[in-house]
């Protein structure tokens, strides 16, 4: 991992690659249903110009043994260009979005679809944004209490509106996960972004670090880890 964040730091020329970092934390209640909470720190250069931040939290329930659902509300700012958190704030917004994931696994390969309705209250009011990922997810390693030390990842995320232009962005994401043990993760991703430019995300590409941490009773806990997600909202 340490080699990979090398190399995308060494060809991050003219500030091209930004940083994209998040910390994520996820709380088992019951076999079915869990808490979390996320804090997200995003820069448009690497680690340089830092333009965005949020935190967030909400519960995700498991309906079915490949289903699952849930609700979130957070708290997005973005920053103009051209420093760290210049103001004034292109955009300011509360965000509550009701979410779910469809699982299907093919052997060892994961494959997940989600689908997120956000309703957006912006500086620059009120608006609705329609999101939908999918992606697919390989673990390798030699298993070691229960699951395997490696995952490797790629997702690809559509976003539109109720507005004009109704499609607005794209993101192609790749990441390596390295579970440390049954409670820690830490993942290393790629991501790159198209969008119109509306003023509540900047930049194209970004290093993406996150840190993944679980808490459970383990006389309660399920039975099987939970592999952690790309986080990119």
């Amino acid at each position: 991992m340490m080699w990979l964040i090398l190399c995308l730091g060494a060809n991050a020329q003219d500030g091209v690659l930004g940083s994209w970092n998040a910390i994520n934390i996820r709380y088992e209640l019951h076999t079915r249903l869990s808490l979390f909470g996320e804090a997200q720190l995003r820069s448009l250069r690497f680690y340089d110009h830092f333009h965005y931040y949020e935190y967030k939290g909400g519960f995700t329930y498991k309906a079915y043994p490949n289903v699952y659902t849930g609700i979130g509300i957070g708290r997005y700012d973005t920053f103009r260009e051209g420093g760290n958190f210049v103001r004034p704030k292109n955009n300011s917004e509360i965000r509550l979005w009701p979410h779910l994931s469809l699982m299907q696994y093919i052997g060892k390969l994961k494959i997940e679809q989600r689908y997120r309705m956000e309703m957006r209250f912006t500086t620059n009011g009120y608006r609705n944004r329609f999101r939908y990922r999918a992606g697919v997810a390989y673990p390798f390693g030699n298993t070691h209490k229960g699951y395997q030390p490696y995952w490797l990842s790629v997702t690809n995320e559509l976003f539109f509106t109720d507005r004009e232009p109704y499609f607005e962005r794209n993101r192609l994401a790749f990441s390596l996960t390295k579970r440390f043990s049954p409670e820690v993760s830490v993942q290393i991703g790629y991501l790159h972004q198209f969008d119109y430019r509306i003023n509540d995300e900047t930049g194209t590409d970004f290093l993406q670090i996150g840190i993944f941490i679980e808490m459970f009773d383990p006389k309660k806990r399920n039975s099987k880890v939970m592999e952690p997600e790309i986080k990119e909202d």
